[in-house]
């Protein structure tokens, strides 16, 4: 029955498939023709007469050829008539691109298997690169939001704030222009001022589903994301900040207005719960990023949520952290590349392999506007990251645009490198580790 559809009326297929039968039949002929006859029997009889008069015995070879090539081009014009007709179908527009998007989707789905951690902006200027490498991303984001739109959603409807999912998503999407304005777009006035199209459309589908995880999915499936997006836990958590001179500061919103230094950030709930999808990500992946994005309030919180961190110790992924390319006010005043490392350390411990650091000159004009705002480039102190245990890899990563950001693609070269590089180094250690055991088991052998 299957079968039977492609031949239901208005499919615009038949005519292409029939087409490509009759190119195939008449190849067959020309090969019976070439063969004398023992191909098809007493089925071309009536063919060939046909032909013997009209040509000769003479010329049954070179007519037998003519006739193959000639059933074999039918055939391959009906099959492509036939594979674009379904290609607009299916993707309107894109026909003549069919079999560049099928490529670069097989392509995509043998790249290494990648988890990103973080929120805010720098998490998707990432994921835009790394997207065009491989679709088996899983991007886990922090949902201790507690401002502007996804905080007043948060307030009113007690759903999980979707302001940093919705930026991933819209990264990672196979999406028109379009959709991407519409899902970016913000409501100017009236009672929807501040909020955008894309956190109400997720805030709709965790009503209709009833969590927000399904919400999420169900997005992902609309915007055919290559790869997934993860909250880091669906508690309710908040985000408080401990200060060196004692204070204690409530919701993710405000620990950037604070004149102070943070000692620590914790999450209450303290005892919320990963995503299973998020712990299997992380043990099956190549490949974990911490970052870019605020220290204390995108990147940390994340690794609060009990359970990454351990999944993080245990993984045999290459693990990289992405340093900002500006200090943050309120959050990383005077810090250097080694600060927020010894952050992010003395949170969770020291789980990572690499630190990957902008040492390309920011444009004069965004340092003064910067420095206004209190924010310095971040220095690149790599002798004291050595003493951390831990490998710097550095370069021009400056995106020079009206705001300081690092460049989508040469980001995604430098970690795409790194795991291909750990990935290379861990064969041959297995490999010596094989070759020294067979050596041992032979040696043992001999005795």
């Amino acid at each position: 029955m299957v079968v039977l559809k492609w031949l239901y009326p208005g499919m615009k297929i038949k005519r292409w498939l029939f087409l490509a039968l009759a190119g195939l039949l008449i190849a067959a002929l020309g090969a019976d023709l070439l063969m004398e006859g023992r191909l098809l029997g007493d089925f071309a009889r009536s063919f060939h007469h046909l032909e013997n008069v009209l040509f000769g015995d003479e010329y049954n070879k070179p007519a037998g050829i003519v006739i193959v090539i000639a059933g074999l081009g039918i055939m391959v014009f009906g099959v492509l008539r036939a594979f674009h007709s379904i290609a607009g179908a299916l993707a309107p527009g894109e026909e003549g691109r069919m079999a560049d998007i099928i490529y670069a989707r097989r392509s995509l789905r043998r790249g290494p298997k990648i988890v990103v951690i973080g929120g805010g902006t720098g998490l998707s200027v990432l994921l835009r690169g790394l997207k065009q490498y491989t679709s088996n991303l899983t991007a886990i984001v922090t949902v201790a939001d507690d401002g502007g739109s996804s905080g007043r959603l948060r307030g009113e409807l007690g759903i999980l704030p979707p302001g940093d999912i919705r930026n991933c998503l819209v990264a990672l999407a196979d999406k028109e222009p379009l959709m991407e304005e519409l899902l970016q777009y913000r409501f100017s006035n009236g009672g929807l001022a501040g909020h955008s199209m894309g956190n109400l459309l997720l805030a709709a589908l965790a009503d209709m589903t009833g969590r927000f995880d399904l919400a999420v999915r169900s997005l992902s499936k609309v915007l055919a994301i290559r790869g997934q997006v993860l909250p880091a836990t669906l508690s309710d958590v908040t985000l408080y900040a401990e200060l060196t001179d004692g204070r204690v500061v409530k919701g993710e919103s405000k620990i950037p207005l604070t004149n102070g230094t943070i000692k620590r950030v914790y999450l209450k709930p303290s005892r919320c719960l990963p995503l299973a999808g998020a712990l299997a990500a992380i043990a099956e992946a190549d490949g974990v990023v911490l970052g870019p994005g605020s220290l204390y309030t995108s990147v940390i919180p994340n690794l609060l949520v009990k359970g990454i961190p351990e999944a993080l110790a245990r993984t045999p992924a290459t693990k990289i952290y992405v340093c900002n390319v500006m200090t943050q006010p309120g959050e990383t005043v005077g810090y250097t590349a080694s600060s927020h490392l010894r952050a992010i350390i003395d949170h969770t411990g020291n789980l990572l392999d690499y630190v990957v650091l902008n040492t390309g000159q920011v444009p004069l004009r965004l340092r003064s506007r910067y420095r206004q705002e209190g924010a310095e480039p971040v220095t690149a102190d790599i002798s004291e990251i050595e003493k951390l245990g831990i490998k710097a890899v550095s370069g021009d990563l400056i995106y020079k645009t009206d705001v300081v950001r690092h460049h989508p693609d040469k980001l995604a070269g430098i970690v795409l490198r790194l795991i291909y590089s750990e990935k290379v180094l861990q064969e041959e250690g297995k490999y010596a580790m094989g070759q020294e055991n067979d050596s041992s088991w032979r040696e043992s052998s001999s005795l």
